[in-house]
């Protein structure tokens, strides 16, 4: 198990900005405003040849049993217990405060090695700060600033004494096919707020992984998790509740869409979960379009089934409104759920595995062309203009998903509703169901355009 750094400290001294600094890409979200971060969020770092786990958490902070700030703190508390090393962040530009002192103590009982960061050291202000932090008795501090990159050869060396350097043979030797097999399936839940996501996920965990609330709005950033399933790794990312962009007013939020919507952009499947009780609103259509756009697996989950009354045909009547509220999606698996109970997980788990191969799929050129020839046969192109429109060949030029270029006559000509008919149709034929089918149009090359007419 690869050596693990928890990033503890008190909210807003910077923790989220060094997490993304040791990353090397903006995973945390960081903004002025406390308390930004509420789950605990893990990314690999990178700091020269030293190669580790590090863990942002929730700024440590009190609160009442059960509320979400104490909740938030047992996060804090479980990063801890899972680290090897602790870095002590403080914002060396304010100095020490009566909370710094509180958790230095809590640092200390940890019994783990712990690194003082003195953060937003640069200038006068934060060397003054700096100097301040040597009464916690957590021995030299360490200057840095995150933001700016500052103290990161002072800090490497800090952290050689802890991390063992890595062997580079492993990252420069290519990747096989099996270990490509062997990778964890990209997998992001994505949905209207309050629809349930964190709540399924920690099921999939068997663990309070996640922090749930009935206020929406809980998760900020799009937390992954890793699961493994029938033998086979996913790597799950929960996400923030997406609203119309016309009610998203504060900073924060958009930041935290802005998140979620990097995670549908990663993943390689998207879970759509909508509330069923109020299903198929327009943000959920809005939704399930952006996936298709992004061209991901869509794997539809229906949660909260545990509170629909029991009636025959419920399941049949899914299939058939998501079949048409999504008619650019036909076909995408749907599955009813309940993340709080438990119900339904199973069949939520077989359909990301059975989407992930679909979008993966190739079809055989020799099956292509006899489709594509009788596709034409039945329905052939319509006249434009008194011009008939010619039809070449069609190639599949890569999977993920599923895409193909047609060479034709005229390519600007062709009708989007003969487009559609050809996707469809391969949809049936080639078994496609829900994944997005991409056909680009080519026009053939004219053999005699460079030959002149003759003069009569």
């Amino acid at each position: 198990m690869p050596f693990t750094i928890a990033i503890i400290g008190r909210p807003n001294v910077g923790k989220s900005t060094l997490f993304n600094r040791l990353v090397g890409q903006k995973l945390a979200l960081v903004d002025d405003m406390p308390g930004v971060t509420r789950d605990r969020r893990e990314g690999e770092a990178k700091l020269g040849d030293l190669h580790f786990t590090i863990i942002d958490t929730a700024g440590l902070d009190e609160g009442p049993k059960g509320s979400l700030t104490a909740r938030m703190q047992e996060q804090t508390e479980t990063a801890i217990a899972l680290a090897d090393a602790l870095f002590f962040v403080i914002d060396a530009r304010i100095g020490l405060t009566p909370a710094d002192r509180a958790f230095a103590d809590f640092a200390r009982r940890a019994d783990k090695p712990v690194l003082l960061l003195a953060n937003k050291s640069e200038g006068k202000h934060g060397e003054l700060g700096a100097m301040e932090s040597y009464a916690l008795g957590l021995g030299d501090p360490i200057q840095i600033s995150a933001e700016h990159g500052e103290g990161m050869g002072e800090l490497y060396d800090a952290v050689s004494k802890l991390v063992p350097p890595t062997d580079n043979e492993d990252d420069e030797r290519e990747e096989t096919d099996e270990e490509r097999a062997a990778r964890p399936i990209r997998v992001a839940i994505v949905g209207r707020p309050n629809a349930g996501k964190s709540t399924l996920i920690n099921h999939l965990l068997g663990e309070e992984r996640l922090l749930t609330s009935p206020e929406a709005g809980t998760t900020r950033d799009s937390i992954a998790v890793e699961i493994e399933w029938k033998g086979r790794g996913f790597r799950i990312y929960d996400t923030a509740g997406l609203r119309r962009r016309s009610r998203i007013e504060e900073k924060l939020e958009k930041l935290s869409v802005a998140d979620a919507l990097r995670a549908v952009r990663f993943a390689e499947v998207v879970v759509l979960m909508m509330d069923a009780q109020n299903r198929f609103e327009e943000q959920d259509l809005r939704i399930a379009d952006l996936i298709e756009r992004e061209g991901r697996a869509l794997v539809i989950a229906v949660n909260k089934w545990d509170l629909m009354e029991a009636k025959p045909g419920q399941i049949s009547m899914l299939r058939r409104d998501a079949d048409h509220w999504l008619p650019q999606v036909a076909g995408a698996p749907i599955v009813a759920v309940s993340g709080l109970m438990g119900e339904g997980i199973d069949r939520l788990m077989q359909a990301i595995v059975e989407a992930y191969a679909v979008w993966n799929r190739r079809v055989p050129t020799a099956a292509l062309n006899r489709w594509f020839e009788g596709a034409i046969a039945d329905n052939p192109p319509p006249a434009v203009s008194g011009r008939r429109l010619k039809l070449n060949y069609i190639t599949q030029t890569k999977a993920r998903p599923p895409s193909f270029v047609l060479f034709c006559s005229r390519a600007d000509a062709i009708p989007q509703s003969y487009l559609r008919y050809l996707i469809n149709s391969m949809r049936e034929t080639f078994e496609l169901p829900g994944t997005p089918v991409r056909i680009t149009l080519r026009e053939k090359a004219n053999p005699f355009a460079h030959k002149r007419k003759r003069p009569n």
